[in-house]
């Protein structure tokens, strides 16, 4: 609902603040006051063509209008908002802004924050529709025919939403076995090719990690071996043992000699002799256990000569394979088996190709029931619309006109979700005259009222939230019975929704729920427009004025206070 309307500088508007309430609002006043100036700062706000001219002559800046409105949480205009990613909270209002230079350039803001001209005008299309004089937006659009076709009979487009998926999966699927049978020589031998290579390698899960860490472990082992090797090699292996062997006999033979000689046993010289060769001999025991620690410790790290070789020729191998196909090394049974799949699923194609394109025929005639029932449906729901809107056609003054909604099949080409007719509203405005669109049949007034005619039928059959309706000049050319006539039908649309009118008719301001006179004023050198809410006492008064002109009569008075009831 549009609950406010700031205007600076619009035409002869210099400033201009307006709380809207729901139902029916009335505009009214003379003749070239500046009523059309509302609507054009609506417009100006919701995204509608705009030029210089509606910049206030003297202004001293931009001309602006800003609207705001207060939408339920599951309003459309919010999923808009987040395809386009602007900011909004859904329990607050949604601002619209626009700015207009004098040399016809334009800025376009919701909820403060820039964006185009064209996403003001899109979110103006989900919250308001125009129907008047000079143009008719929303409600006469045929792109929303079918929808609003659908939702006054009720129909639901479900069925054949499922079955086009289903369809579309099948085709889908058919189509990409085709693609695999018309590439299947080529990829055959690329796949074959790389099958038997991935084979010959046999590439394991976890293998990289497990070949790393034994590189890493056989290449400190080998350095291992290396020092204790020099370790060996400096104990002097059977060479020191001989060396010691050789001391202590000689040492043996030298204390023999003393004792012979008449050294005493007991003495210092044999003493030392047998000290000496004690230490010799406890040296060639420790020699001896060294050089066996020193082999027993080069067997704990015995390996095959080219083990750490050959681990680094498998890790460079597997990582060399990785490279080739694009995937890290742990991929590589992943890919074997991938590859495996895709030669198996080439080798059994032209089985599933068959039995795609058998699923996919057998989807589309499903697809085509469902449709053509849809259509059926649609049809009898066109013909109670066109009755509906035919019968409240006579008390419009169209009673010479006709209604209808065509139908039409679409080709398969064109078939969707919701199914494969073209819906559009037709009108007849003359016995005997051809059916065609209503905005090009119709004339400024009898488009307006044909819209009246339509929302009045349409109302209430689940439309579902209702934009903002504003009829320009609806009564034109109409006065007593078919005005009041059009009052009661814009009541009736203003107790489920939002409607402005702007009208000279007093039947219909007389329906309305809050009434604004628009009034000029000024002098030679300037010109104001000027919106006045009015009070019950005020509103009587102006419908009288209304209905006898310049001077407002007691009869009038006495008249518009009964219209008003």
């Amino acid at each position: 609902m549009l609950i406010g309307l700031s205007i600076r500088d619009v035409v002869l508007i210099e400033s201009l603040d307006l709380a809207i309430g729901p139902g029916l609002t009335a505009l009214t006043g003379e003749t070239g006051a500046g009523k059309s100036i509302i609507l054009d700062a609506l417009g100006l706000a919701t995204g509608a063509r705009a030029d210089a001219g509606l910049v206030r002559r003297g202004a001293a800046g931009h001309a602006s209008a800003t609207a705001i409105f207060a939408l339920p949480a599951d309003h459309a205009a919010f999923a808009y908002l987040d395809d386009k990613g602007l900011d909004y909270a859904r329990d607050e209002d949604l601002v619209l802004r626009r700015q207009l230079s004098p040399d016809g350039r334009s800025r376009a803001f919701v909820n403060d924050q820039a964006t185009s001209v064209g996403v003001l005008k899109d979110l103006g299309a989900l919250l308001l529709e125009v129907h008047g004089q000079h143009e008719t937006v929303g409600l006469l659009d045929p792109r929303t025919h079918r929808n609003l076709l659908d939702a006054f009979g009720q129909v639901s487009v479900g069925a054949v939403a499922q079955a086009w998926s289903t369809w579309r999966a099948a085709r889908e699927k058919a189509a990409a076995l085709r693609d695999l049978a018309d590439r299947a020589a080529v990829e055959t031998e690329e796949l074959t090719l790389r099958l038997s290579e991935l084979d010959r390698l046999d590439p394991r899960e976890g293998e990289e990690t497990a070949l790393a860490e034994e590189r890493a472990l056989l290449g400190s082992a080998e350095k291992a071996l290396a020092d204790i090797a020099a370790a060996s090699d400096a104990l002097g292996g059977d060479a020191l043992s001989g060396k010691l062997a050789s001391a202590f006999r000689a040492l043996e033979r030298a204390r023999d000699r003393a004792i012979q000689a008449g050294a005493p046993a007991d003495g210092p010289a044999v003493s030392r002799l047998a000290a000496a060769c004690e230490a010799v001999d406890r040296a060639l025991v420790e020699a001896q256990e060294a050089a066996a620690a020193i082999d027993a410790a080069a067997e704990s790290f015995e390996f095959e000569p080219d083990r750490l070789e050959k681990a680094e020729e498998r890790l460079f191998a597997l990582r060399g394979m990785a490279r080739k196909l694009n995937v890290a090394v742990e991929l590589l049974p992943d890919k074997r088996a991938e590859f495996a799949a895709k030669l198996q699923a080439i080798e059994t194609s032209g089985e599933a190709l068959l039995e795609a394109e058998r699923e996919a025929a057998d989807a589309r005639d499903a697809y085509l029931y469902a449709a053509q029932a849809l259509s059926a449906e649609r049809r009898a729901a066109g013909d109670r619309l066109a009755a509906a809107v035919e019968a409240e056609l006579t008390p419009l003054k169209l009673e010479k006109a006709k209604f209808r909604v065509a139908v039409e099949p679409l080709g398969e080409d064109r078939a969707g979700p919701t199914g494969v007719d073209r819906v559009a509203f037709e009108i007849s405005t003359n016995p005997g005259a051809p059916f065609g669109p209503m905005e090009a049949i119709a004339s400024g007034g009898e488009l307006a009222r044909f819209a009246l005619a339509l929302k009045a039928a349409l109302a209430g059959r689940g439309e579902g939230a209702q934009p903002l309706m504003i009829f320009d000049e609806v009564d034109q050319g109409v006065g007593g019975a078919v005005a009041d006539a059009v009052g009661l039908r814009l009541k009736r649309l203003a107790a489920n929704a939002q409607v402005l009118v702007v009208t000279h008719s007093a039947q219909v301001a007389a329906r309305a729920d809050a009434h604004w006179r628009i009034s000029k004023s000024g002098d030679d050198t300037s010109t104001r427009t000027r919106v006045e809410p009015l009070s019950p006492a005020q509103r009587q008064e102006e419908i009288a004025r209304m209905l006898s002109g310049a001077e407002v009569t007691e009869a009038a008075r006495a008249a518009a206070k009964a219209l008003i009831g």
